[in-house]
This record gives C-alpha cells, structure tokens and sequence, in this order.
C-alpha cells in the first residue's frame, strides 16, 4: 500500500462530486491518504464558506480515515525552499505545504489542480491531477 499526500482541492473535489471524485475515492479506498495541517485548515475554511457546520465538516473528514500530518519547521522550510520554482505557476502556501509534505515522504501529491503539473521534474515530486495526467 502507497501513501499519497492529497491537496485540499483534490479533498473538496471528492466532496462535492465534482470531475475527479472518483480517483479520490479510489485511493481513499485502497491506499493510507495523508493531509497535512495546513490543507485540513484549507478545507474546513471552504466549507465553512458553503455554510458547512464545522462539526459536519469534521465527521465528513473523519469518515475520510486520512491520516492527518502536522506541518513543522522541517515542512516550512521545505514550503519556503519551493517559493522560487512555484511563483510563476501561483501556488500558494497551502499548495507549497502539500508538495513539501509529498517531497519529504518522497510520495506522490494529488491535486484538481493541473497548474501543479508544470513543476519543474527536476524537484523530485510526483504529482498527479486527478483531472489529468501525473508527473
């Protein structure tokens, strides 16, 4: 079994059924999922923009069985080392936390979002879009 590192676009895609739910559901299914501190945070905020009660949230999130992972000051260096490679493609600090988490446990990240598919190989992620391909 693999871990994946899944991003809180991928995580709200699955929620609300939207394209690419299902390979979110697959790898909840058959692989251990982790989600860093940073998007848990990212996700619980978007659904409380949609007037998702907190506490439903969290049973949705509970029910998902992810491993949830805290961002610490070797994962905030690593964030901020990948500053410079992802400001062109404007990923964010939720975005660059995901990648670092994926980079330290050399596993793939899963994202709905294909800009994250331009990264330069060389950084040594995998990731794969579940609207697209991986890398």
């Amino acid at each position: 079994m693999a871990d994946f590192v899944l991003d809180a676009s991928a995580i709200l895609a699955y929620l609300q059924q939207e394209p690419g739910a299902d390979r979110v559901e697959s790898l909840l299914l058959d692989q251990r999922c982790l989600l860093l501190t940073v998007n848990l945070t990212e996700v619980l905020t978007r659904l409380a923009d949609w007037n998702v009660p907190l506490a439903e949230a969290e049973r949705h999130l509970v029910a998902m069985d992810l491993a949830i992972v805290p961002f610490d000051q070797t994962l905030a260096r690593l964030a901020a080392e990948l500053r410079p490679a992802t400001r062109a493609l404007g990923l964010s600090l939720g975005d660059r936390a995901c990648l670092a988490l994926a980079k330290a446990r050399n596993v793939a990240a899963v994202t709905a979002d294909r800009a994250w598919l331009q990264l330069d190989p060389g950084l040594g992620i995998s990731v794969e879009s579940i609207r697209g391909d991986a890398t």
